[in-house]
């Protein structure tokens, strides 16, 4: 399992934000879409997977495509991912020590919980997210 704790590069990533919205995942950078995606989710009942993460963070790229093949395989849910550069106020909120992190998120509240690029722990707890909402992916 990998994750970073710290920027260790020059800055520039500029051009991986194409990287963290591919798929079915929505690129989260200002609060107003943070919003939005909450008030959208709870409207349609949606479970939301919120992926904490850095375009300069190496586990978070690894990552990044398989959460986005998930995205598209799992469309009950919505996959969201929060550049913690961007919005580091809303990162702070969710006491993020490290990056790739996942929220599970139910009407708001926090329903689980994933630290690091852990490929195989990431599946089982998506399963057993939907597996509970008893719906089909």
């Amino acid at each position: 399992m990998g994750l970073c704790a710290s920027r260790d590069d020059d800055g520039d990533d500029s051009s991986a934000h194409y990287i963290m919205a591919d798929g079915n995942v929505h690129l989260i950078t200002t609060m107003a879409a943070w919003e939005e995606k909450l008030m959208l989710a709870n409207q349609q009942d949606k479970i939301i997977i919120a992926n904490f993460s850095a375009a300069w963070c190496g586990p978070c790229k690894i990552i990044a495509s398989y959460y986005s093949e998930l995205s598209r395989k799992y469309t009950s849910l919505m996959f969201l991912t929060i550049d913690v550069d961007e919005l580091p106020d809303l990162s702070t909120s969710f006491d993020i020590k490290a990056t790739p992190s996942f929220f599970f998120l139910q009407n708001g509240q926090e329903i689980d919980k994933l630290v690091g690029s852990n490929k195989v722990e990431l599946l089982k707890k998506i399963t057993a997210v939907v597996d509970a909402q008893g719906r089909p992916f």
